[in-house]
């Protein structure tokens, strides 16, 4: 495997933050809009919607710090360190994904829907690819595949997020 310098996994966090950021203030404004306190969703959609929120915010942690910690110490730290977020954010898809198959769970959007499956299949990919490519001890290269799809699964559920809170909404009892 080719060598990382530690500039790119700086800017990879930087990235990541850049995210995290855009999340935050995305949130915050879907808050204090008017979509949130007019929307007639059921309480198991609104569950799902915090469940995946939780689930980007986790996603993206998982470039940011481990970047961090590949930058900033020994890989064996790295390592241990994506271990440590590896099992949270199986456990939050593990909720995600019951979420979804849940009663009326995934039913606000078929964004969501799909963007569950792809993300449960990438998080299978990504919590194992380090060990396929760098054995017990993967070198801080091994990571990279796994941190970008990470990056890339926080940023189309972003987009998943995005689109169904903003997009057109679905009402029972609007006229047909």
């Amino acid at each position: 495997m080719r060598e990382i310098s530690d500039e790119f996994f700086f800017t990879m966090a930087e990235v990541s933050g850049a995210l995290v950021g855009t999340l935050l203030v995305g949130v915050f404004f879907y808050l204090d809009s008017d979509l949130h306190k007019t929307r007639r969703g059921a309480a198991a959609a609104d569950r799902y919607m915090r469940s995946g929120v939780r689930w980007i915010f986790l996603v993206s942690a998982v470039p940011l710090i481990v970047s961090l910690t590949l930058a900033g110490l020994k890989p064996i730290w790295g390592a241990l360190t994506f271990i440590a977020l590896s099992v949270v954010l199986v456990a939050s898809t593990v909720d995600t994904t019951y979420r979804t198959v849940s009663r009326g769970g995934s039913a606000i959007s078929t964004a969501f829907v799909v963007n569950e499956v792809a993300t449960t299949a990438a998080v299978v990919v990504l919590v194992t690819l380090p060990w396929v490519l760098g054995g017990w001890v993967p070198p801080p290269s091994a990571f990279v595949p796994s941190l970008l799809l990470a990056l890339g699964s926080g940023f189309f559920s972003i987009v998943a997020l995005v689109m169904t809170l903003f997009g057109p909404a679905r009402h029972d009892d609007a006229p047909a």
